[in-house]
């Protein structure tokens, strides 16, 4: 089994970022803040804006984009994103200013040991499967299982509970906001987001607003961080941010950053493995580069040996003591069930391979991310003054 590669710089990532923001309007800080971005606030302007970009990782905008061009040219500095560097995560570390240990927002899909059973996160449903049925005539891979709702609430807003930037700047007495696809009033393009986020600036006082689009990553993740559709989506957003950036009203600072990059990445589905799957007790959870795995009480001896022997030059298996003693899931005061969310292993991607629970993920899902490659947790800080 290989050594775990370098994590994330957990003094200088996402969450920093966000103890930066809360800091600055007079919120109080959960942990260290970050240097660089304490510098620019300092300047003291009446907007400051973070605009997150999803999936557009340096290893990203570097492959992709001019130097001389909005994003790179107005490049701070790169930091680092969390591990896992996934959306789920990453966002709700933003959106908190707390380690995914903390707020325990894990993955795609997390394991609630209070309903006992895997749950896709944002969506409230069961985690996707497949049924064990052959395929159908003219399709090409098993039929899927229906993700029912996980419950008649929403499972992790009830179970790991949080209060946003947003809350604890506005409850401290100051202004924030949100322009995103997921809060009121709900903006559902990079456009109407933008938009949002001009009419917000123009407001008279001092405020905080926090902005996010769903892209580059869902084209990365559909046609892979080379292609010419990605290429040109994330051109047409660098063309769209410059443009609205030069219309912003004097007096305000916009950060633009990401959650994490992306790599392209061979695609494996672990049902194809009935060795390491007759071990385990459901399927992984996390994200096909961040295995959760719950192993029946009979293969637990053998089960490191039979992974490694599968997955060894892949992935790095680490025990559930190791996960935490390592602090992979960040600093701070775990939340009361983080451990209860864990396996009794954790296997994280170490190459540019990812193991899915179902044949039609692994086929479709070009782009990647939530391992530990540099390029998939190292993100940029751009920074535009008015």
């Amino acid at each position: 089994m290989k050594q775990l590669p370098p994590l994330p710089d957990f003094d200088h990532c996402l969450v920093n970022l966000a103890n930066s923001i809360l800091k600055h309007f007079g919120a109080k800080p959960t942990a260290p803040t970050l240097s660089m971005a304490d510098e620019v606030l300092a300047e003291d302007r009446r907007n400051v804006v973070i605009l997150l970009l999803d999936g557009m990782g340096i290893y990203d905008i570097d492959l992709l984009l001019e130097p001389d061009g909005f994003f790179r040219s107005h490049l701070l500095g790169q930091y680092s994103s969390v591990f896992p560097p996934t959306t789920v995560a990453a966002t709700t570390s933003i959106d908190t200013g707390l380690f995914p240990c903390e707020h325990s927002w894990l993955g795609w899909d997390c394991f609630f040991p209070e309903l006992k059973k895997n749950v896709t996160v944002y969506l409230n449903r069961d985690q996707m499967s497949e049924l064990p049925l052959p395929p159908k005539n003219g399709e090409e891979f098993p039929p899927l299982a229906e993700q029912l709702p996980a419950a008649d609430f929403h499972v992790a807003g009830k179970y790991c509970p949080y209060t946003s930037v947003v809350a604890k700047i506005n409850d401290a007495g100051g202004k924030a906001y949100y322009s995103s696809p997921y809060a009121d009033p709900f903006p559902q393009d990079l456009d109407a987001i933008l938009a949002r986020i001009t009419e917000l600036c123009k407001k008279p006082g001092k405020k905080y607003i926090y902005a996010y689009w769903n892209e580059p990553d869902g084209c990365m993740h559909k046609t892979g961080i080379d292609s010419s559709e990605t290429k040109a989506t994330i051109l047409e957003i660098e063309k769209k941010v410059q443009a609205f950036a030069e219309s912003l009203p004097e007096d305000t600072l916009l950060f633009i950053t990401a959650d994490h990059g992306h790599i392209n990445n061979e695609r494996l589905c672990i049902l194809d493995y009935p060795e390491i799957m007759k071990c385990l007790e459901r399927l992984p959870s996390i994200e096909p580069r961040a295995l959760n795995l719950f192993v029946k009480d009979e293969y637990k001896e053998i089960f490191p040996v039979l992974f490694e022997k599968t997955f060894g030059d892949k992935f790095c298996l680490l025990p559930k003591k190791e996960v935490i003693g390592k602090g992979v899931f960040g600093k701070g005061n775990e939340h009361a069930v983080f451990r209860d969310m864990l396996g009794d292993y954790l296997a994280i991607s170490i190459a540019e391979v990812s193991l899915y629970n179902t044949h039609i993920e692994a086929a479709k899902m070009i782009g990647a991310h939530a391992g530990l490659t540099k390029e998939e947790w190292e993100i940029p800080l751009i920074v535009v003054k008015k």
